[in-house]
């Protein structure tokens, strides 16, 4: 599994080389506490890295989720819209946001690998 975190808490599984799964880490979810709400991005839509795609709300705030790469929307997880709770349960599997065609996947290699994040996260 080729997984890549960002800075702002998300990560990218680019093992499948149509569409990458993009979601929140497990330590987005331990600090949003428990997820009520996401707003997912649109089919088809374009956003650059960095931009804001998406947003999860938890009973204590609200938090954006940023692309972590340039791309295109191809898929959202609808299962994730009916139950929030997933988010917090298996942010890593059943808990995806969403599925994105990478524009440059060269983008990637400007993300942190595991080790790194872990160590990003702890300081954070």
């Amino acid at each position: 599994m080729t997984v890549k975190f960002s800075k702002d808490h998300e990560w990218i599984n680019a093992a499948d080389a149509n569409a990458a799964v993009v979601g929140i880490t497990v330590h987005a979810q331990d600090a949003l506490g428990d997820v009520v709400f996401v707003d997912l991005p649109e089919v088809g839509k374009t956003f650059a890295q960095g931009e804001v795609a998406g947003v999860v709300e938890s009973v204590k705030a609200a938090a954006d989720v940023y692309m972590p790469v340039t791309g295109e929307i191809v898929e959202v997880n609808e299962a994730l819209r009916a139950d929030p709770s997933l988010a917090n349960s298996d942010p890593l599997n059943a808990g995806w946001f969403f599925k994105v065609k990478l524009a440059d996947p060269g983008q990637l290699n400007d993300l942190m690998d595991e080790t790194a994040y872990s160590a990003f996260a702890a300081s954070a």
